[in-house]
């Protein structure tokens, strides 16, 4: 099931190759930079961008000796480039190569993520504007409320996403800086110049001013946008699991040709994929938790926030992708159920109207406390005897000696509860919200 979902790129993007792949690129745009500002010779630069390369085996080789891995990594590296290797990393601490690479790797990763939340929108646009004007039963506590249109509840999230989206950017921009600043920031062996040069290369902003490392808020914020974004998903996995379950079974995850869906009941069609980001989007909110304590190090930096990184800033990404692309699947083959909506809506008597019969006694001239309660003890009498309270309402005397027929005739009309749809959807996905896709 998990290789139907996987999503390649982003897996590949936190390989262990791809991550030497990502220092290296940190460590060439240093040396360009180096020798645009004269330092490295033209001759030497040459050497190096022809040869700079690596093995990943070697580099874990050595780092079983040097118990370091940048050290590795240079080492494996000079190994192939020669005595002109003696430029690279001019003037740089590890941090500089990795929080730098960082920033590379993060800002990747983030725009798969923005590209799988775009895809997300629009499968759920999709939802909103095919069902706009499908009635169903809104609920508050799990409990009938009034109704609202499908295409509303899918406009509801629509927002909801939207929002996601947003935040994850300004996170992202956020977190796509770099550092070549030296062992404490100050550029002690550096020129400045070298920094702006590189990251300009590598497409990152400058961190103003960095320590060993780019703090940690940067960081924190990025992971803390996936964690609500995830918040999202669990949301609408959440809803969708809900209007599966048997008493309701107004929508349902698709159900391909040979699944099973209980190895005891042969009947079974449970919400499996809806369950499962569930779970996935509890860690991602976990690892933001661990993102935020990685902020308070040591004076200019300590190496406890480096091993918390190696597993969240892979797996948070990695899960955020997989979630997003599984929810906007579920979406795609959602099951509507127009025919249990409509079913669903009168199985609690018409009591949704009860409102409405409310307001226009008090319109009328009745108190509204008295209102209230002459409505309530109609309403409670249907509950309890399983009557149609529009009926019950008619048959009320207190109520119709207010209320006349063609008054409660206008009352009982259900097209009244999508009166502002089409303002809503206005709002939500802006004037052409007609019904085009």
């Amino acid at each position: 099931m998990i290789d139907r979902y996987t999503r390649k790129a982003m897996g590949e993007l936190w390989s262990l190759e791809n991550k030497f792949r990502a220092w290296l690129e940190v460590e060439l745009a240093v040396c360009e930079a180096w020798t645009e500002l004269g330092r490295i010779p033209a001759e030497d630069m040459a050497v190096i961008r022809e040869q700079a390369g690596f093995n990943v085996a070697r580099i874990l080789e050595i780092e079983e000796v040097t118990r370091h891995d940048v050290i590795a990594f240079l080492t494996a590296v000079e190994e192939q480039v020669g005595p002109s290797a003696r430029y690279i990393h001019l003037g740089c601490t590890s941090s500089d190569i990795v929080d730098t690479a960082n920033g590379l790797l993060l800002g990747r990763a983030g725009d798969l993520i923005l590209a799988g939340i775009d895809h997300l929108l629009t499968v759920i646009k999709d939802l909103a504007m095919r069902f706009k004007g499908q009635l169903m039963m809104g609920r508050t506590h799990g409990i009938h409320a009034e109704p609202l249109s499908f295409g509303m509840k899918m406009a509801s999230f629509y927002a909801e996403f939207s929002r996601h989206r947003a935040r994850v950017a300004r996170a992202l921009s956020d977190v796509k800086v770099g550092k070549i600043s030296g062992a404490v920031g100050g550029y002690a062996h550096l020129d400045p110049r070298v920094e702006s040069i590189a990251l300009a290369r590598l497409g990152l902003a400058v961190d103003p001013i960095s320590t060993q490392i780019v703090q940690r808020d940067r960081h924190a914020a990025f992971f803390t946008s996936l964690a609500l974004l995830a918040g999202g998903v669990e949301r609408m996995a959440t809803e969708l699991r809900h209007l599966q379950r048997t008493e309701v079974l107004e929508a349902e995850e698709g159900f391909a040709k040979g699944q099973k869906g209980s190895s005891a009941m042969p009947h079974k069609k449970n919400p499996i994929s809806a369950e499962n980001i569930c779970g996935l989007s509890r860690l991602v909110r976990t690892n933001a938790l661990a993102s935020m304590e990685n902020m308070p190090l040591w004076h200019e930096r300590d190496i406890s926030h480096s091993s918390v990184e190696r597993v969240i800033m892979p797996d948070s990404t990695i899960l955020a992708d997989y979630i997003v692309a599984r929810l906007a699947g579920i979406l795609a083959n959602l099951q509507v159920n127009p025919d249990n909506m409509a079913r669903n809506m009168m199985a609690s008597y018409g009591l949704f109207y009860s409102q409405r019969v409310l307001l226009a006694l008090i319109d009328a001239g009745m108190e509204r406390q008295k209102a209230y309660e002459t409505v309530q003890a109609v309403a409670m009498a249907c509950w309890a005897g399983k009557r149609s309270f529009p009926d019950a309402v008619r048959a009320d005397p207190a109520i119709t000696e207010k209320l006349g027929s063609e008054v409660l005739s206008a009352i009982f009309d259900p097209s009244y509860y999508l009166e502002h749809e089409d303002l809503i959807f206005s709002r939500v996905f802006g004037q052409a919200a007609d019904g085009a896709a």
